[in-house]
């Protein structure tokens, strides 16, 4: 399987604007039918007040008709607030998106509903009852103003509906009083007052529509910026704790062959004649801590990206033959087998670092191998080439398998961990990382390992193709 060897970065990137105008409008739907509940009060309110008014001096039958319509409609729409509570409130996205698209017809419905009676008592009542009406009609287009404003689809259905059905009673009316020349100019100007009003609307509100929308995307901006602050103190703090731990380990296994060395100058100091058998001792103390040092240099240099890339051929029979020397003699000093397979071809890439990869999981194999051998495979294959490090070790458990790769781990009670010093497969999964190869683990306990190292296609090159090698500055991860 392939392994993430890397932290995350854990950089917060901003939403899609599809995302962000989903969130706006379903805040915007919620505004709305939390201003539903007021006007349906109030229209309950208004309604028996204008059937008494009204009552006697217009058509009584259209009279009942609107106050039953009216009322239904009250009705239905109290039904929405409770279904909006039960069903959507707690919840935002394409459910509030689907539920106004469902029901958004009754808006409409309830303004042409409300300019009834304006129809009814133009021309027909006394001069009283058609003011109160037309106060109505101005009293709504500014209630709803505020109460509609927050999602513009809604608000102009209204507004059309209410102002629409408004003119075509005026229209209406004035048709029927061709013959009146008073009456004919008058509702001309009640029209054009009409249209004014209208059009003032309509305006003031995309002006609080506006508003609404700003007020929410600069909330939906906030909130951005506060996962995002989270986001990286929780990667910080995540960082901290590593360099910590970093730090703990390396001084630890530092500690180790210098107070090795100090003894055995001490020991070399009292008993000079033993120098025969203290050197070896403080060749492979000091060898220790040259590998330590190396190892993070070597991370360092990585991590703050200053490990040039030089590219060139590399012939892959060479470089496991160059592996086979330099590992032979702690195979054979541990009675393993180390083998190679290949077949002959040239690779595109830093000789240095594939060497140091490969390098780097045979000794990992050596360590933990205690019968058998380790082999060491190119495998071609029709999108990449795969280098393959076999062995027939201690294995690696599942739950330690994304671990491995992390600075000075290693897996307690693992025979040939004592002397490790944690570092080389971090070191294999930078590097890996750096050249944009791929890092594979197939593993299982007390039955050995297979680490698979993928190079891109384009890495293949033939035999005999001489380009100048390249050298590439490798940036910070």
């Amino acid at each position: 399987m392939l392994v993430d060897t890397q932290p995350a970065t854990h950089q917060h990137a901003p939403a899609a604007p599809e995302v962000r105008d989903a969130w706006v409008n379903a805040q915007l739907i919620g505004v709305l039918m939390d201003h539903l509940g007021p006007t349906v009060l109030a229209s309950a309110v208004f309604v028996p007040v204008l059937a008494m008014l009204m009552y006697g001096e217009v058509w009584t039958p259209g009279l009942a008709l609107w106050v039953l319509a009216m009322l239904a409609m009250l009705g239905f729409r109290y039904h929405l607030i409770g279904l909006y509570r039960l069903r959507h409130d707690s919840v935002e996205g394409p459910q509030r998106q689907q539920f106004i698209d469902r029901y958004r017809w009754t808006w409409p419905a309830a303004a042409v509903l409300w300019s009834v009676p304006v129809a009814l008592s133009y021309l027909q009542a006394d001069f009283i009852t058609q003011f109160a009406c037309a106060l109505l009609v101005l009293g709504q287009g500014l209630l709803t103003l505020n109460a509609y404003s927050a999602y513009l689809p809604v608000y102009r259905t209204y507004t059309h509906g209410l102002a629409g059905s408004v003119l075509v009673g005026l229209l209406v009316g004035a048709f029927l009083h061709m013959h009146q020349p008073d009456v004919v100019r008058s509702t001309a100007i009640f029209m054009l007052l009409l249209l004014s009003f209208w059009f003032l609307l309509l305006m003031a509100g995309a002006r609080l529509h506006q508003v609404h929308r700003s007020s929410f995307e600069l909330q939906f901006s906030n909130q951005e910026l506060i996962d995002s602050l989270t986001l990286q103190t929780r990667a910080s703090l995540r960082a901290v704790s590593t360099k910590n731990r970093f730090l703990a380990s390396a001084a630890h296994d530092l500690r180790q062959p210098v107070h090795a060395l100090s003894l055995y100058a001490d020991w070399l100091a009292s008993e000079p004649e033993m120098a025969r058998d203290i050197a070896p001792r403080i060749l492979q103390s000091t060898r220790a801590i040259n590998e330590l040092f190396d190892s993070l240099f070597d991370l360092t240099r990585i991590d703050a990206g200053n490990y040039k890339v030089r590219l060139q051929h590399v012939e892959v029979q060479k470089l496991f033959a160059d592996l086979r020397l330099q590992f032979e003699p702690v195979a054979s000093g541990k009675q393993l087998q180390l083998r190679t397979r290949a077949h002959p071809i040239t690779l595109w890439s830093d000789p240095v670092v594939l060497r140091r990869i490969l390098g780097n999981l045979v000794s990992n194999a050596l360590r933990h191998t205690q019968r058998g051998g380790v082999l060491i495979a190119l495998r071609q294959r029709k999108d990449m080439v795969v280098f393959e490090v076999w062995d027939s070790g201690v294995g690696i458990a599942r739950e330690h398998q994304q671990a491995i790769f992390q600075e000075f781990f290693r897996v307690s009670q693992h025979q040939g961990t004592e002397d490790s010093l944690g570092l080389g497969l971090t070191i294999v999964s930078k590097l890996a990382a750096l050249m944009g190869y791929q890092l594979a683990l197939q593993s299982e306990a007390n039955r050995g390992s297979v680490f698979r190292v993928m190079l891109p296609a384009y890495t293949q090159q033939a035999p005999g193709e001489q380009p100048q090698p390249t050298v590439i500055q490798a940036s910070a991860a």
